[in-house]
């Protein structure tokens, strides 16, 4: 059981908070500072700093429509997901949710298939920084590097879930502190006070002064939500994370709260940036990056180091988060009975040492594969995998849906978040997500990742329907004591 209060395997209340965690179970060991800046620096992946400049190729100005669109559909996916969090923190989060909403085989499914996302991005993130620390230090080979990063996070991990907090506070305060004060330096150098600034072109007139708003024409938005939709997976981090918290349920309501002023700064301030201090057709925005490009154009001094660091930061911190929310998936399969009972366990300090090791066996396999068997093996596991950020936002949907009624007839006082005007809007969230979705069908770029994906979902789903029927029969036969 987790710390605080958490669904039983037959969904019902095990503990609540203000108990002292069980010998066997996870530790309160994440501090609320912790879960602070893990709300804040967890949306913030190196997606941003790397792909965000194919968007703006794709759709140019409009490129922003595509962000607030998606960032969008997040708050109100995290609004949902928060109600229920808050209402019953659980280190299964929308995995456990489904499992009493919508039945066994959903939570089973959404859960493993969230893990397996979770994996396949260890492999990618540990060979992107593999990449940038080659580049500094040439002598250790590519391979040596990404083995170097799994070891030393997986360590941090296996430590305590205090050492992981602390690890992602000051990778995600970096992060934060970078695109805060990218983003005011920007908006100086626009607006003509930045000391120094040698871009006397930077200006609002560069949303619509190379082929208008919308060069690309109005379908651009949709080509750009599919391009970005993915840099926003990890938001609902904050949500695992808070089963281990002091005070999950104040942490998971500011967390809530905050997503909003959280997108408008990070997502859409940053890329206004970009956009308002070079065209968007500039050609260095995709030789270089949207970023590197955007310092260099004012001026500052080794532009393309800074942003290495800062991509490093990014990478090793979903590195950490995603090694964790791997293993609290896999943890709290393992207590629900729909992964193998040793991913349960946990050692004196409250840390799931089989889960974390299972998880990164995997990981490491994945990297492997990415160095042996790039355009097939690993290509099949990463597009098998592209759109799961979409399903888990769908369950969350229909599971919010289900789980209204029963934290209200439970537990109505501890209902303190709740989506906006239910249930029309989780309706529309869930169409939203069904839209993009059947675009990425129908996109020529996009068709593979989500029929694969939707192959490898289905696959997953009939395990979990076939396992569920089994224990039903096998409960029915049971003979009845007494």
């Amino acid at each position: 059981m987790t710390s605080q209060t958490t669904l039983t395997k037959e969904g019902g209340q095990a503990q609540t908070p203000g108990q002292p965690p069980s010998a066997d179970g996870l530790k309160a060991g994440l501090k609320n500072r912790h879960l602070s800046m893990i709300a804040i620096g967890g949306v913030i992946g190196a997606g941003l700093f790397v792909g965000s400049s194919s968007g703006i190729a794709a759709a140019g100005p409009a490129i922003l429509v595509s962000y607030a669109l998606v960032g969008l559909l997040v708050v109100f996916v995290m609004r949902m997901l928060g109600e229920m969090a808050a209402a019953r923190p659980n280190s299964g989060s929308f995995s456990a949710y489904a499992d009493r909403a919508l039945g066994r085989w959903a939570g089973f499914s959404i859960g493993w298939l969230y893990w397996f996302f979770w994996v396949v991005v260890l492999a990618v993130e540990a060979t992107a920084g593999a990449v940038i620390l080659e580049s500094w230090i040439p002598a250790v080979p590519q391979w040596g590097w990404a083995l170097i990063v799994m070891v030393v996070l997986t360590a941090t991990n296996l430590v305590s879930v205090a050492s992981y907090g602390e690890f992602e506070f000051w990778f995600a305060g970096i992060k934060v502190v970078a695109i805060g004060a990218f983003v005011v330096i920007g908006l100086l150098a626009v607006f003509g006070v930045l000391p120094g600034s040698d871009n006397p072109g930077a200006g609002f007139a560069h949303l619509t002064d190379a082929g208008g708003f919308l060069p690309n024409g109005a379908g651009a938005i949709l080509t750009g939500v599919l391009m970005v939709v993915f840099s926003f997976m990890g938001s609902e981090i904050v949500t695992l994370a808070a089963g281990e918290s002091e005070d999950p349920r104040r942490a998971v309501t500011k967390a809530t709260n905050s997503v909003i002023w959280r997108i408008a700064v990070f997502y859409l301030g940053s890329i206004f940036v970009v956009l308002t201090l070079l065209p968007w057709n500039d050609k260095s925005i995709t030789e270089k990056g949207s970023y590197i490009a955007a310092l260099d154009s004012i001026g500052i001094p080794a532009a393309g180091q800074i942003m290495n660091v800062i991509v490093l930061t990014a990478v090793l911190s979903c590195l950490n988060s995603g090694l964790y929310t791997a293993s609290r998936m896999a943890f709290s399969l393992g207590e629900r009975g729909d992964a193998p009972k040793v991913f349960a366990k946990v050692n004196a300090k409250g840390v799931p040492t089989a889960a974390i090791l299972g998880s990164v066996v995997f990981g490491f396999v994945a990297v492997f594969f990415n160095y042996m068997w790039k355009d097939t093996v690993f290509l099949f596991l990463l597009n098998s995998s592209g759109a799961v950020a979409l399903f888990v936002w769908l369950v969350i949907c229909f599971t919010q849906l289900r789980m209204r009624g029963i934290l209200l007839r439970e537990a109505p006082e501890k209902v303190t978040v709740k989506m906006w005007l239910f249930p029309y809007l989780t309706w529309a969230t869930a169409a939203m997500i069904t839209f993009v979705l059947g675009y990425m069908v129908y996109d020529d770029a996009n068709r593979q990742v989500a029929l694969l994906s939707v192959l490898v979902a289905a696959i997953v789903v009939s395990i979990g329907v076939v396992l569920d029927v089994l224990r039903k029969r096998k409960a029915a036969a049971a003979p009845v004591s007494g």
